[in-house]
């Protein structure tokens, strides 16, 4: 059974999703899209007039959105240090599942320059500031005070999506390995009554 027409603009947000953790912005074409998810050509332009930029575009706020349900979901139910190797867990399941592929959508658009779409830098950086703030609202509920809790939320953040870089290109999660046992002995010391 063929997928629906109605569901096109979901596939093809997904499919952009993928292709972004796979192989960057700049690969991440209309055609690639529509190759990968089967939508019909004509929807591209009736789900995204702003075509490719608007539809990596909101891949991006898409996978952003995931990311900190993901956030919100594991602060809300564990303490600091196990949240945080609960990313850890996620993306060494993640890189070893895909043999080393994938990476962050969010990143991917972050890294490439996008001289026709500069909107996809600075919703790459709303993302970012989003998760920090997400982190940061629970460490301070933790009892970190708002400066440190806000540089905390970001190093964690910049540790994390580092790491996967280093372990793309190694193809090994050694780096990730690395980073995580950094960061929980850091934590252990910024909460020490946890």
């Amino acid at each position: 059974m063929s997928p629906r027409t109605s569901d096109s603009r979901e596939r093809m947000l997904r499919g952009a999703a993928e292709l972004l953790r796979e192989y960057g912005a700049g690969a991440t074409s209309i055609d690639r899209v529509l190759a990968r998810t089967g939508a019909p050509r004509g929807s591209v332009y009736h789900h995204f007039p702003g075509g490719r930029a608007q539809l990596v575009e909101e891949a991006v706020i898409r996978s952003g959105d995931g990311m900190l349900r993901r956030i919100d979901v594991a602060m809300a139910a564990q303490d600091p240090l196990e949240a945080v190797d609960s990313f850890f867990a996620l993306w060494r399941e993640r890189l070893a599942q895909s043999g080393y592929r994938v990476g962050c959508p969010v990143v991917a658009v972050a890294a490439e320059t996008n001289d026709e779409a500069p909107q996809l830098a600075r919703s790459a950086a709303v993302v970012f500031a989003r998760w920090q703030e997400a982190l940061a609202a629970h460490f301070r509920r933790h009892g970190l005070p708002e400066a440190r809790s806000t540089r905390l939320a970001a190093f964690v953040i910049a540790a994390l999506e580092g790491a996967v870089i280093m372990c793309r290109a190694e193809q090994s999660t050694a780096p990730l390995d690395a980073a995580a046992a950094e960061l929980r002995e850091l934590l252990t010391h910024a909460f020490p009554d946890r």
